[in-house]
């Protein structure tokens, strides 16, 4: 199977070439990997040069956009600005991040889960963090979960979702979305990504009501909107997150912000949604 990466890095010197090995390390090697240089101010491209330089499937790509890291439209506006560089000739197309370390069979794994079942339309490995010199899982998502630091997308599932959203919040959106038009979701738990930098550690201050407006922009609903803000909420340990999350809902529902999802595709996503909350509670 043909496999493209597309991997969007800003101010990356400390995580990017440690990426780069591990992708060069593949037993399955990919056909094609854009690095896209977001505004970086530091070694960022020094580094990605001199991975392109000694492999010739990676290339590298400056841009200029904002200096702010604001969850969703940064990174993926990034991920386009890559993707439209490549040609259709992909079986495969992934979103991966600067600052993963991927086991070397990561991508021989996933195709055989897209070439055995052919109904996967998303697939990836488990986050795992460092926490007193042990690497552990990072749990701020399910297991079945394909997170947004290393996601790979089969080719069909990929134009049927309408690619990803410039959002934050696009990696539960696209899995939602996968699976109104069919498609399963799957992890294989044995792929252990390390993930050197923890989920939101670099977020903008700016970006704490948007969890809320992605909430929205997915039609979730406000019963739903204040499950998921006080289940998040708990977890992170923070009263704050809660009041943000619904916070940024209701600023979101005043300011009429156009949802990035129809009225057939929320329905589906909210029963999907409830179902997997009476699942968890025994119901």
């Amino acid at each position: 199977m043909n496999i493209y990466i597309v991997i969007p890095a800003h101010n990356e010197e400390d995580c990017i070439a440690l990426m780069l090995e591990s992708l060069a390390n593949q037993t399955l090697l990919p056909k094609k990997v854009v690095v896209v240089n977001d505004h970086s101010t530091d070694r960022t491209q020094e580094i990605i040069d001199k991975f392109s330089t000694k492999n010739d499937w990676i290339q590298g790509l400056s841009i200029t956009s904002s200096k702010e890291h604001i969850p969703g439209s940064k990174v993926i506006n990034a991920f386009y600005r890559g993707f439209e560089t490549l040609d259709n000739n992909y079986d495969i197309i992934c979103k991966f991040d600067a600052d993963i370390i991927l086991p070397e069979n990561y991508l021989a794994s996933i195709a055989t889960l897209f070439q055995t079942n052919e109904k996967i339309g998303i697939a990836g490995g488990l986050a795992f963090i460092e926490k007193n010199d042990e690497w552990v899982y990072e749990t701020i998502a399910s297991k079945d979960h394909v997170r947004g630091p290393f996601k790979a997308y089969r080719k069909e599932c990929f134009a049927n979702i309408g690619g990803l959203k410039q959002s934050i919040g696009w990696d539960t959106m696209d899995v939602l979305l996968a699976q109104f038009y069919g498609w399963t979701i799957k992890t294989d738990k044995s792929l252990k990504v390390k993930h050197l930098k923890p989920t939101g550690k670099s977020y903008h201050k700016s970006s704490k009501y948007l969890q809320g407006e992605a909430l929205y922009k997915m039609r979730f609903g406000l019963p739903l909107t204040l499950f998921s803000a006080l289940k998040s909420a708990i977890s992170k340990k923070s009263l704050m997150y809660f009041i943000n999350t619904v916070f940024g809902y209701f600023k979101a529902e005043k300011k009429n912000i156009e949802p990035l999802v129809t009225l057939e595709q929320g329905l589906f996503i909210r029963k999907l949604r409830w179902k997997g909350v009476r699942k968890k509670l025994g119901l």
